[in-house]
């Protein structure tokens, strides 16, 4: 896999080459050749609860949409594999029109947190639940609900890591209260040494 063989085109190689990026890009081209995921990527990838998948239409427009659920719903099937249950959505089914005419897709995943983003080049696969049941297996989702439409399976072409800049770091509902735990637990216990204060009877003055 080389992410810089594949995103860097003639047009893009000629836009460097204009800008004066070229140069340090060329020596990335030679140096960025990876046998799939390592545990870097396996393991950021199976935190995620939500990506962006970008498929192109038949009219040549790209699409864009946000993919979520619970933590974890990214199954990594190998070093070159990825898998999500497609659940019932708003019925569009661009995303899925788009995959049967043109099945190159990239994603982007976001720890926001952390401002980490990991971008990925896929060919992506259809397969109905009913065809590979043993697939269905390894992608449900525990505890979860959900109505199960389809399966995609991604064979990871490329991936690259981007850097910090301009991503705003947001917090979900579960990681500000475990951040502020230990403050509301001791806010909890001033509150119940202020309620025994104020049921303690005043002695006559």
């Amino acid at each position: 896999m080389n992410y810089a063989s594949l995103a860097f085109t003639e047009a893009v190689r000629d836009m460097q080459e204009k800008l004066g990026s070229r140069k340090s890009y060329a020596r990335l081209e030679n140096r960025s050749y990876v046998d799939g995921l390592t545990g870097n990527e396996t393991g950021f990838i199976s935190d995620r609860d939500s990506f962006y998948m970008a498929t192109i239409g038949e009219n040549g427009y790209p699409y864009i949409q946000h993919r979520g659920g619970p933590q974890g719903f990214i199954k990594v099937l190998d070093t070159k594999q990825l898998g999500i249950i497609d659940y019932k959505g708003n019925a569009q089914y661009i995303t899925v029109g788009n995959i049967t005419t043109n099945n190159n897709v990239a994603l982007i995943m976001v720890d926001y947190p952390t401002r980490t983003r990991l971008k990925l080049y896929a060919k992506a696969r259809i397969v109905e639940p009913k065809d590979d049941p043993a697939l269905y297996a390894r992608l449900d989702l525990e505890g979860y609900e959900f109505r199960p439409e389809r399966m995609m399976v991604f064979d990871v072409e490329a991936y690259d890591w981007n850097c910090q800049q301009h991503i705003t770091p947001r917090y979900s509902i579960e990681e500000i209260n475990k951040a502020f735990a230990s403050q509301s637990k001791y806010i909890l216990q001033l509150e119940a040494e202020l309620k025994k204060l104020k049921e303690r009877p005043v002695a006559d003055g």
